[in-house]
């Protein structure tokens, strides 16, 4: 734990900046997290993007929004097509033939961090989002990955 020195000696920064209460709450709110699985972990990491205004797609497309709601007449008609056009997309899994069940559990482990059981709990849980937040290239390649496996496969 970080420290600092005073003249009667070394004293935690802890106690120095958080009241006792405050320390054992952030503590209790560590392990909770350290407790998630990855899907929760990464569903709770865009949840606090979101609930304290970040833009998950960085300061470049904010800048590009900005900009064509200016006003800019060149990049009006040009901006508002740009606008409409998805870049971020969500894989999302409809239904499977049971025969294959097995091969698309290992086909969803390969493209997400998932252990065996996490994996087969995410398959059984149809219809779900398997992949969230990736780029068109990246879903076409999953999509056709499972759909050659006999599943229901939609982009969203």
């Amino acid at each position: 734990m970080f420290s600092r020195k005073t003249l009667t000696g070394l004293i935690p920064l802890s106690r120095h900046f958080c009241t006792s209460t405050q320390t054992q709450k952030l503590e209790r709110i560590a392990d909770e997290l350290l407790n998630l699985t990855k899907l929760e972990r990464n569903d709770y990491a865009v949840l606090l993007r979101y609930k304290m205004g970040f833009n998950k797609y960085g300061p470049s497309v904010t800048a590009m929004g900005s900009l064509s709601s200016s006003g800019a007449a060149s990049a009006g008609a040009a901006g508002e097509a740009k606008a409409a056009e998805k870049v971020v997309f969500d894989v999302k899994l409809e239904k499977y033939d049971s025969a294959a069940k097995i091969k698309i559990i290992k086909e969803v482990r390969a493209f997400t961090d998932l252990g065996l059981k996490e994996a087969k709990d995410l398959v059984e849980k149809v219809p779900v989002v398997v992949k969230k937040g990736i780029t068109k290239d990246d879903a076409d390649a999953i999509v056709a990955k499972l759909k050659d496996l006999g599943a229901t496969v939609v982009l969203e």
